[in-house]
């Protein structure tokens, strides 16, 4: 609703800006919900990476409408589904929007494939960052497996979230698996801990699987963060595919470099 409605009131404010960027944010478990449009983009918009304007609703909505068209897809029977989400949603929280993401594409997808039958589904997430919204949306439940490979969090974004002993709790505990590495991590060692991953994805024995794909773990990119090359995404592509699961591909990270479609081609290239 805020992400729906919020832009059009925080417009009526005198002398507002282009963009709702909060100023103030609640922390500590008990907070109240304010009425006041400043106060609930600080309770909405988790931190400073997620401006909205005039067409935030439209672009988020429509890519969780491309997630869900994959799942449809899925489901009726193309082998492979991939939807370029844009803007990416592993980020966002089921109320806060957070790291360029409003709504969260893998838990919207992985939630559909429960409902249309799947018993239990996996997010893998292999974006260099950790996908702290999709944990927490899972984090009390058994029916998501959520597994992530990413940058070690102690000195890299989301920073709070995304370390080895948050391992879900309540019913969740046990399901939540996460797989911080080094930076600088390259093709040899990330391949390894991709296998671990499977082996453990395995062992749940989902009937489908989401996998979150960030196209900046490329040695070129950007953030540079980790030494992936376009080889390494193509064996990332052949080990999903090895497992067999019915899966849908939805896009998170990668930014703009030369090298950004041809990795994504590497990848999904080898999932057929």
């Amino acid at each position: 609703s805020f992400l729906q409605t919020g832009y059009e009131e925080w417009s009526q404010q005198e002398g507002a800006g282009p963009e709702i960027i909060p100023n103030a944010f609640p922390i500590g478990p008990d907070v109240g919900y304010p009425s006041s449009i400043v106060g609930r983009a600080g309770f909405h918009l988790a931190d400073m990476a997620c401006p909205m304007n005039e067409g935030t609703w439209r672009a988020a909505y429509g890519s969780a409408q491309a997630a869900l068209a994959a799942v449809d897809a899925l489901k009726t029977g193309e082998p492979q589904p991939y939807a370029l989400c844009r803007p990416p949603g592993h980020h966002a929280f089921a109320d806060r929007a957070s790291g360029y993401c409003f709504l969260n594409n893998a838990a919207i997808a992985a939630q559909a494939m429960l409902d249309k039958g799947a018993e239990r589904v996996t997010i893998l997430d292999l974006d260099v960052h950790h996908g702290n919204g999709t944990q927490d949306i899972f984090y009390s439940r058994r029916d998501v497996q959520t597994v992530s490979l990413h940058g070690d969090p102690s000195s890299f974004y989301p920073f709070f979230w995304g370390y080895e002993d948050q391992r879900g709790k309540g019913d969740g505990e046990g399901f939540n698996l996460n797989m911080p590495l080094p930076l600088g991590t390259g093709n040899q060692a990330y391949l390894e801990a991709l296998t671990i991953a499977l082996e453990q994805i395995a062992l749940f024995k989902p009937d489908a699987l989401v996998v979150s794909l960030g196209l900046d773990t490329f040695k070129g990119d950007p953030y540079a963060a980790f030494g992936i090359d376009q080889d390494g995404f193509a064996q990332m592509g052949d080990l999903v595919r090895t497992t067999r699961i019915p899966t849908v591909t939805l896009q998170e990270g990668g930014y703009i470099c030369p090298e950004l479609g041809d990795n994504l081609l590497a990848y999904l290239s080898e999932l057929t």
